[in-house]
C-alpha cells in the first residue's frame, strides 16, 4: 500500500460532494499529476448518478489553490507547455461541462491555475483571507488554463485585463465587490456556509436544475433570440419529467416534494 496521499480527495454524502485538492505543503499548486487525478476525479462524478452539487475547495486554511506548480514548469520547452496548457484546458473544460452546480470554496490564495479552475465552476464564495488574481506576467507568463477568456466574461474584460497586466492581487472583499465572489465569509465557517447552499440546491428538483444550468451555459454568448429560444425547449420538455409533475402536484397538495431525478 502506498504511503502517498492522493492530490485529489472526492467525499459524496446526500448528493453533495466535496472535491479537494489536497498538497497543502504546496499550496495545492497544480501539476500534471494533480491534472490528470482532478480529470479523473471528474469523469467519476459525471457518470454518478447520485451527484446533485459540487464543491472544489483546498486542504488546509491557506490555500485554495496557489496557481500551477512553478518548479515543474521552469524546464518545460514550448512543446511541453503546449501539452501542460492542453491538459489544463481540458480539465477546466470537464469540470464547467459537469450537468450540475459547481461551487468554489475558495480558502486562501485562489492565483494563476487556481484562479482559472475557481473561474470554471458556477459560483464562487470567498473565505475572509482569499487573495485572487492571475499574476503570470510577474514571470513573463500569461494565463495558460483559460484566464484570459473566462475571467473577461466574469467581471468585464477591461477589469479583467487591469487584472492581468498588473499582476494585482485582490482581497476578498474587492472580489465580491467587482462580481468574483459572491459572498464572503470567515474562514472557519467557509465551508460550512457553502455546504448549506449546496445541500438547498441539492433539495430542489435535480433535473431542471440540471437543465437550468445548460440553458445558462448554451445562451450565455447566443443572441438573446436564441438563448430564449433554448430556454423555452428546456421549459417545455420538463413537463415530460416525473419531478416536475411531482413537484406541481406536491405544491398544490402542500406537501414536500420527493423528486426522484427522472
Amino acid at each position: 500500500m502506498s504511503d502517498v496521499a492522493p492530490s485529489v480527495i472526492v467525499e459524496l454524502e446526500h448528493g453533495v460532494a466535496v472535491l479537494t485538492v489536497n498538497r497543502p505543503a504546496a499550496l495545492n499548486a497544480l501539476n500534471s499529476t494533480v491534472l490528470l487525478e482532478l480529470e479523473q476525479a471528474i469523469a467519476a462524478l459525471a457518470a454518478d448518478p447520485a451527484l446533485r452539487v459540487l464543491i472544489v475547495t483546498g486542504a488546509g486554511s491557506k490555500s485554495f489553490i496557489a496557481g500551477a506548480d512553478i518548479v515543474e514548469m521552469s524546464g518545460y520547452t514550448p512543446q511541453a507547455a503546449r501539452r501542460f496548457a492542453t491538459l489544463g484546458h481540458r480539465v477546466l473544460a470537464a469540470l464547467e461541462a459537469l450537468p450540475v452546480p459547481v461551487i468554489a470554496a475558495v480558502n486562501g490564495f485562489c492565483l494563476g491555475g487556481g484562479c482559472e479552475l475557481a473561474l470554471a465552476c458556477d459560483l464562487i464564495y470567498a473565505a475572509d483571507n482569499a487573495r485572487f488574481g492571475q499574476p503570470e506576467v510577474n514571470l513573463g507568463l500569461m494565463p495558460g488554463f483559460g484566464g484570459t477568456q473566462r475571467l473577461a466574461r466574469r467581471i468585464g474584460a477591461a477589469r479583467a485585463a487591469e487584472l492581468i497586466y498588473t499582476a494585482r492581487q485582490v482581497k476578498a472583499e474587492e472580489a465580491r465587490t467587482i462580481g468574483l465572489a459572491l459572498e464572503v465569509y470567515p474562514n472557519a465557517e467557509l465551508l460550512q456556509k457553502v455546504r448549506e447552499l449546496a445541500a438547498g440546491i441539492a433539495s430542489k428538483g435535480p433535473v431542471a436544475v440540471r437543465a437550468a444550468k445548460l440553458a445558462i451555459a448554451r445562451g450565455l454568448d447566443a443572441p438573446l433570440s436564441v438563448g430564449n429560444a433554448l430556454e423555452v425547449e428546456a421549459f417545455a420538455n420538463l413537463f415530460d419529467s416525473a419531478d416536475a409533475r411531482e413537484g406541481m402536484i406536491a405544491f398544490v397538495e402542500k406537501r414536500t416534494a420527493q423528486f426522484r431525478n427522472a
